[in-house]
């Protein structure tokens, strides 16, 4: 007996079956020769070197971005945050120009097709509804398809979003908040019925396929090849309910984070374990995008576009870099991401928790006629390569810069983009051969070594034409130089743009003398050697003149405000000196132009006030003004083995000294024996450890008594107490100093600057009579941890 089941088919039925399911295969053989496989995407990210309100050059620069991503392959390309305009715009944000200005940009990219065929992330300002908004603005052939608000505010530190932007708040009833209906939108969009929408200029975008409006808010792009695509900006990543957790369990493909995050010893190590833990806790694909360079301010923006899938890091862009346009491009296989969340049966069930939710269903922009995976040129380069995800166990690795090198190639690049931003012909660096002002100059030596190996790489590319323009290679100066001319070496551009003088007095040593001129041998620069002390005599005659007394050095029989007034005289007289030859210099040698003089205070004499009001800290530029002594010299030790200055190591093993004071002593050749530390009653590291404290754990006298009295356990409760007292009292009578400090680059979490970073007032009650009085009363009673009973005993 047998069964029905058991039957074969009849042949008939066979045979048609057969028939079509040949052809069914062959039509599947024959569109994947055509077609690529839909979840199989390229995606590109940048870092751009924007420069605020320079919106032509913002344009030709996102320009070239969207261009090198299209031709790598990609059909996805993620900017920086607030790229348009430039993010230091500050107070400009309250113009109506500046959101003028960016739409008219925008429309510049649609006519030059940087979206035709790509889906581009671009960032911009944009004023809807009365209030202003920092957003992301989702465009594909010259559509808007989405206007993405941001709801987070960085407002620490050097950021002060919430000035400029209100947080996007969805309003009750939308589709990004959860309500609405559907209906049909924009050529092949579809959003809720209430989705706010924004209105796009009309004399700019009505000739673009008619387009009005274009949706306003938090949602997500959904494609018609079914991948879904959102955003987040920025600060989002750092807040506790980053929005990518609510998208990717929505199920969103790739999120693109576009930035504008600045430079900070030490910085990118955090910025990467967010990424990379991110995607591995909750899976899918994640962009980064970053300006890179200064945009006009104290910041350096770092860079470092990435792209993570699922905890692995598949591509990354550089830190550092003199080019204004870097793209990097990954392929991925979004069914990876699929299975990697399903996977996780934790994810599995928020995920379907998600599902349910009220208005979960019309959190997104329905875009049927916009793909990013498939069609006959996806995944292709413009060469013709087809690209292919990278197989497992071949990640990028990922590259981190130690804090020594941070701290000469961040600087090196900030003032590579001063100088030739500014239009100035080169630098000025008073050069006393100390650690600090070696440490300037070994910056300015980093500098044309980066600028000089792009230029090589590529004599017509923009760090060539950029480089021949400030040498004066390409005008009136360049002497019939020829139009391909780069430098030949380091010191070749050094001996153009960088100008450094030992302004000696009979008080200044022969061992700094010696490292002054070695160091600009080695560097390339054009140095001089000045005695001042014909100047330092002047104004000493003038004042015996006019008061019948003549001042002398407590070492000679004077008193202190004698001795701080004839050391003071000599440091004042080095920064005019400075200006003077920063100013004629260019005209001693036959060229055109003005030079830019650079300081080179660290950030622990910022803190301290170890510092001469209106002396060589005072310039234009200051480099490495957030920069503490003890990253400087081990900055010093780096930069000798890398840039071959062996006479860095001498300067980094020599006790740091003002040679304001007469040398002591017989011996020309010896060290000067007045020394910064012992000046200023603390050492160097104590400083770091005073300014972390104040700073990044926010303390005052008393908390930070309590805190070291535990980590200087080997000292008694009153040394710890005299040591804080001390530091309070000095920072608070020499705070006045950080109102005139010099721009300097931000590199350290405990800068004092007062400009932007370290907003305090500059006139102290220096007595700090209450906080002293608990700090005396804890140490006597050698009880850190009981500041009830100091307040008793006050009392």
């Amino acid at each position: 007996m047998s069964s029905a089941n058991t039957h074969p088919p009849p042949p008939s039925t066979s045979s048609q079956s057969n028939e079509n399911n040949n052809s069914s295969n062959a039509a599947s053989a024959a569109y994947l020769c055509t077609h690529a496989n839909p979840s199989i995407v390229t995606l590109a990210t940048c870092n751009l070197n924007q420069w605020s309100l320079d919106f032509t050059g913002n344009v030709r620069r996102i320009h070239k971005s969207c261009t090198l991503a299209r031709n790598a392959g990609a059909t996805y390309r993620l900017g920086p945050e607030l790229e348009l305009c430039g993010y230091g715009c500050e107070d400009h944000f309250l113009e109506s120009d500046t959101y003028l200005h960016c739409w008219e940009s925008l429309a510049e990219l649609f006519d030059l097709g940087s979206t035709d065929g790509l889906l581009c992330d671009f960032g911009m300002p944009v004023l809807h509804g009365g209030a202003r908004y920092n957003c992301r603005v989702l465009c594909k052939d010259r559509r808007v398809l989405l206007v993405r608000p941001k709801t987070a505010m960085a407002d620490d530190g050097n950021y002060r979003e919430s000035r400029y932007f209100a947080t996007y708040r969805p309003p009750p009833g939308s589709a990004s908040g959860g309500g609405g209906g559907g209906v049909a939108g924009a050529a092949g969009s579809s959003y809720g019925g209430e989705t706010d929408m924004v209105l796009l200029p009309p004399h700019l975008f009505s000739r673009f396929h008619n387009q009005r409006y274009a949706p306003f808010g938090t949602q997500y792009l959904h494609l018609g090849d079914g991948i879904t695509l959102g955003c987040e900006s920025c600060e989002e990543l750092w807040t506790p309910r980053s929005a990518h957790i609510d998208m990717a369990l929505r199920g969103v493909d790739i999120i693109g984070n576009a930035s504008g995050s600045h430079h900070e010893l030490r910085k990118l190590d955090a910025r990467l374990e967010l990424m990379v833990g991110a995607t591995r806790k909750c899976g899918g694909v994640y962009l980064y995008s970053n300006q890179r360079g200064c945009d006009g301010g104290r910041l350096y923006y770092d860079g470092c576009a990435m792209i993570v899938c699922n905890g692995r890091v598949l591509a990354q862009a550089k830190q550092f870099d003199v080019r204004d346009v870097e793209v990097v491009t990954a392929t991925v296989d979004l069914d990876d991401v699929r299975s990697y969340r399903a996977s996780i049966p934790s994810f599995g069930i928020q995920a379907a928790d998600a599902a349910v939710a009220v208005g979960a269903s019309r959190r997104f922009v329905r875009c049927d006629d916009v793909t990013l995976g498939g069609g006959p040129g996806a995944n292709v380069t413009a060469d013709g390569r087809r690209l292919h995800p990278r197989p497992e166990g071949s990640d990028e690795g990922i590259r981190l810069h130690k804090p020594e090198e941070e701290c000469c190639l961040g600087p090196a690049c900030w003032l590579w983009d001063f100088l030739r931003r500014s239009g100035a012909a080169g630098f000025f660096l008073p050069l006393s051969g100390g650690a600090d002002s070696s440490a300037t100059a070994t910056i300015v030596g980093a500098m044309c070594n980066m600028v000089t190996a792009a230029a090589q790489a590529d004599p017509e590319g923009e760090v060539a034409k950029e480089c021949r323009r400030v040498c004066r290679m390409d005008g009136d100066d360049a002497a019939a130089a020829p139009s391909s001319w780069v430098p030949s070496s380091p010191q070749d551009m050094a001996s153009r743009v960088f100008h450094t003088a030992f302004m000696g007095t009979d008080n200044s040593s022969e061992a700094t003398l010696s490292r002054a001129k070695r160091l600009g041998e080695a560097i390339g620069s054009y140095h001089l050697s000045i005695k001042i002390d014909l100047m330092v005599e002047a104004i000493l005659k003038v004042f015996q003149l006019t008061t019948g007394k003549m001042p002398r050095f407590s070492s000679r029989g004077g008193t202190i405000s004698e001795d701080l007034a004839l050391q003071n005289i000599q440091a004042r007289l080095r920064m005019v000196t400075a200006y003077l030859f920063a100013q004629l210099l260019p005209w001693v040698r036959g060229r055109s132009g003005f030079l830019l003089v650079l300081g080179s205070a660290n950030v622990d004499e910022g803190l301290r006030g170890y510092m001469t009001k209106y002396d060589c800290s005072s310039a234009d530029l200051n480099p490495i003004g957030a920069i503490s002594k003890n990253d400087l010299k081990r900055m010093l030790l780096w930069a000798a083995d890398e840039y071959d200055y062996d006479v860095l190591k001498d300067v980094a093993s020599a006790p740091p000294t003002a040679e304001l004071r007469p040398i002591e002593g017989d011996d020309a050749d010896a060290e000067h024996t007045q020394t910064d530390e012992e000046d200023m009653g603390m050492t160097y590291e104590e400083l770091g450890l005073y300014g972390r404290l104040r700073k990044i754990s926010r303390c005052g006298p008393v908390s930070m008594y309590r805190k070291l009295c535990v980590t200087w356990s080997h000292l008694s409760p009153q040394e710890v107490a005299a040591k804080v007292k001390r530091f309070f009292y000095y920072y608070s009578i020499n705070r006045h100093k950080m109102c005139t400090v010099t721009p300097a680059y931000h590199a350290e979490a405990y800068s004092p600057d007062d400009n932007r970073f370290d907003l305090r007032q500059f006139l102290y009650p220096t007595s700090w009579t209450r906080q002293f009085a608990v700090i005396d009363a804890m140490a006597d009673a050698a009880c850190v941890d009981n500041v009830d009973e100091a307040h008793k005993k006050l009392n």
